[in-house]
């Protein structure tokens, strides 16, 4: 049996879909009252329960033989208690009842935000780079996955008998992205979407469904225990090429307006202060994190993974974002059918 957490979020779902055309049976963790239709279709076990509750982690690992965990506190905003409690302290849990019930596998999903806010032009980082550095004083989401790898570090070096791996993929896309695809259709469409600095710069940019093979090839191999693996790009794509892509495919003009990485940067962190002095619950219009992640020089490789885990990405940027977009606007099609009266 595998157990899947965050089942219902994107990558979640597409490791529990790779599993399944695999075979194997999956078990996954969910809340209750959580939208499990998607996962229903998938002929899984639903154990509901909850990352903060132990006993409910007890009982959702009787007879697992490995863990793939994807549920954390995603988002660059909100404040560190959440971080705390959901992304360190709910893994902690997790990894305490896989330890308790002999678990012998366990993959878990981290970032490549891991290594902190490093950007330099043609700087190309491995999984050798030292984790956090320089790090925003208000970004949460690196914090909490820096903090959760050095404890899987110290429950390695104490000789758990859990053998753990850790991914660390970049920012994802793909079918049942709810977080970023609506937002970066709607600035292509509108018009409102701008080249950060020149547009020519490598995006450190991944297909969910690609990350979820990593993890099943990781899982299965022997020599991925105890090992990180970047698993943060399909290939080169620029982000000229990224927002030129989205943009063909909904017929709207290409992205053309550019604005210098440094003056997008500073605006950010100025909306961020106001943001924080005046404790907005919702995100600023733009933030350092998001400025970073898309206009960032530095270039995250994944060939460790390629090369000793035998990854390839089965579905490439030109396949892959175009299908995305074509599943975001028919469920937008579809939710706005069934509000009409």
């Amino acid at each position: 049996m595998n157990l899947v957490t965050g089942g219902t979020g994107l990558l979640g779902s597409h490791i529990v879909e790779q599993l399944r055309r695999r075979g194997r049976p999956v078990r996954a963790l969910v809340r209750r009252g959580a939208d499990t239709s998607w996962l229903q279709t998938q002929g899984v076990e639903l154990a509901e329960g909850d990352i903060l509750d132990p006993a409910s982690l007890s009982r959702a690992c009787e007879g697992v033989q490995c863990i793939y965990h994807s549920a954390a506190r995603v988002g660059d905003w909100g404040p560190w208690q959440d971080f705390v409690r959901v992304t360190i302290d709910g893994s902690v849990n997790l990894f305490d009842a896989a330890e308790k019930a002999g678990v012998p596998r366990f993959i878990h999903i981290s970032s490549i935000s891991a290594y902190g806010h490093v950007n330099a032009p043609g700087l190309v980082l491995d999984e050798t780079a030292p984790l956090g550095v320089n790090v925003h004083r208000w970004s949460y989401y690196t914090r909490a996955k820096v903090a959760v790898e050095e404890e899987l570090r110290r429950r390695m070096a104490a000789g758990s008998k859990v053998k753990y791996t850790v991914i660390r993929p970049s920012w994802l896309y793909g079918p049942r992205d709810r977080a970023t695809i609506a937002r970066l259709v709607a600035m292509v469409r509108d018009g409102k979407a701008k080249l950060l600095g020149s547009g020519d710069n490598r995006l450190n940019v991944v297909y969910a469904g690609n990350v979820a093979e990593a993890c099943i090839l990781a899982a299965d191999n022997p020599i991925a225990v105890g090992q990180a693996y970047n698993c943060s790009n399909d290939g080169e794509l620029t982000q000229r090429e990224y927002f030129n892509l989205v943009a063909d495919t909904i017929g709207a003009p290409r992205v053309e307006k550019r604005v210098p990485f440094k003056v997008a940067y500073a605006a950010a962190f100025v909306l961020e202060c106001i943001g924080h002095l005046f404790r907005m619950k919702k995100p600023p219009l733009i933030t350092r994190y998001a400025v970073w992640l898309m206009g960032r020089d530095t270039f995250f490789s994944a060939e460790k993974a390629r090369r000793e885990l035998g990854w390839k990405s089965t579905v490439g940027y030109r396949e892959g974002i175009p299908a995305t977009i074509r599943w975001y606007l028919d469920q937008a099609a579809g939710n706005s059918r069934s509000r009409r009266p």
